[in-house]
């Protein structure tokens, strides 16, 4: 069929021999597709507007909104404390992240970050290393199911289990923890979570090489992914990336040891990068640093070991909520003890905590900005307040949504194979998109 702008092919499904005859007939005829948003190899939500010359991309462009929860905006009409339980949900693969970053924030605006006891800040490294282990596990997992390669999959998935059983432990979740808080964390470590830490380093130290005996010298793995996603260092900074992507480079931009937060300046590690700029390079970023947040975790354990007993919120009773939580036998709600302690102090004690927990703790007006290493890139939290109990605007900057920029130039001029590697080099998280 013919238009005033381009031909118009229509397919029934049992006429593929004449349409390819006319296709082949009309070599400078370029066919738009639509990869998404439901195809399983766009890490979520996300679609992608290809336009072929045979098997090769001529343009890529990608869509985004169809994951949309409106988490930004929601923040406005919850108090800062219970923030934490909306911005968990932003990146769903890395929520311990999510949540230091807006909580480093609002300390900055309380002006108590150096405030919070050194307990609280070694569990938030902790908690945060793990969570890059069990991100990069699913990377590395997801890319590799994408190229046929499934017992990367399965072994992915088998040692991610593991740290969402830490997870479980530690917060009482696998996933949407709420756990950082402003002014510390929920609650102190429970009995028996330390050695199962220790267990979980010494169990990790043998399975991790096995990604290195499958992936780093196998033929076909590195004929995927070498040359493909190319993207150099001043095009890396240029659309503003971070992460693996950009330490793929060479350049050693790393927040935890370029502007340290948490405490991470006090912790042994190195910055991991590589010098081939493209999907392979990436992949062995991510694959060495699951070893360096390895030695993190094993430093942060072995700090709380000393750390027994030591509080894991401010001291300020104006701020720290829930106050000396105590979760009851079933695991859930409070103790019978923690409710005693709170109504049977004083009315005044009573009313304080019942103002605390309904109507919140005030921020003093004005705006920070607070920048983590998520296991994207920077993940940056601007937060603002007018002086009331709940924020009058918090917007991030989730390095998913930066990051993306790079599927256009990274995929054109190569085969439609190569898009899905590119798309997992960047390891995009939808809910980081547009939120």
């Amino acid at each position: 069929m013919s238009t005033t702008e381009d031909r118009v092919f229509t397919v029934t499904g049992e006429d593929w021999d004449d349409l390819t005859d006319e296709i082949r007939e009309a070599k400078d005829e370029r066919i738009v597709v639509n990869m998404g948003p439901q195809h399983p190899s766009t890490h979520g939500v996300l679609r992608l507007i290809l336009e072929l010359e045979g098997e090769t991309v001529t343009e890529a462009r990608a869509g985004i909104g169809y994951l949309h929860t409106g988490i930004e905006k929601n923040l406005e009409f919850r108090t800062w404390t219970q923030g934490t339980t909306f911005v968990t949900r932003m990146d769903y693969l890395s929520p311990l992240f999510n949540e230091t970053a807006y909580v480093l924030g609002t300390e900055k605006l309380l002006g108590i970050g150096a405030e919070v006891p050194e307990k609280a800040q070694v569990m938030r490294v902790l908690l945060m290393e793990l969570n890059r282990i069990s991100s990069h596990l699913v990377a590395i997992a997801t890319g590799g199911m994408e190229i046929g390669a499934l017992t990367v999959m399965t072994i992915g998935f088998r040692e991610r289990e593991l740290v969402l059983d830490l997870f479980e432990t530690i917060t009482g979740l696998r996933m949407n923890h709420a756990f950082i808080r402003p002014g510390g964390v929920a609650q102190d470590l429970p009995e028996g979570a330390l050695d199962e830490i220790d267990s979980f380093i010494a169990l990790m130290k043998k399975r991790l090489p096995e990604y290195a005996d499958l992936c780093n010298a196998n033929p076909i793995f590195r004929g995927r992914l070498e040359g493909v996603g190319h993207l150099d260092l001043e095009g890396c900074l240029a659309l503003g990336l971070t992460g693996p992507i950009l330490r793929s480079t060479g350049y050693p931009w790393d927040l935890r040891k370029t502007q340290p937060y948490c405490g991470y300046q006090d912790y042994d590690f190195d910055v991991i990068t590589w010098d081939t700029a493209d999907s392979y390079g990436r992949f062995r970023v991510r694959l060495a640093e699951m070893w360096e947040s390895l030695r993190i975790v094993e430093q942060a354990a072995a700090r709380l070991h000393d750390l027994e007993g030591a509080p894991v919120m401010v001291a300020d009773k104006k701020i720290a909520w829930p106050a000396q939580l105590s979760v009851g036998t079933d695991g859930q709600g409070n103790s019978l003890d923690h409710i005693r302690h709170i109504m049977g102090e004083s009315m005044e004690a009573l009313i304080h905590h019942f103002k605390l927990v309904t109507e919140g703790f005030r921020v003093p007006p004005g705006q920070a900005y607070a920048a983590i290493e998520s296991p994207r890139g920077e993940l940056g939290a601007h937060v603002v307040s007018d002086g009331g109990t709940r924020p009058y605007r918090v917007h991030f900057r989730d390095p998913s949504f930066t990051n993306l920029q790079a599927t256009s130039v990274m995929s054109e001029g190569g085969m439609v194979a190569d898009v899905i590697v590119a798309i997992a080099s960047i390891d995009p998280v939808m809910g980081g998109v547009d939120r």
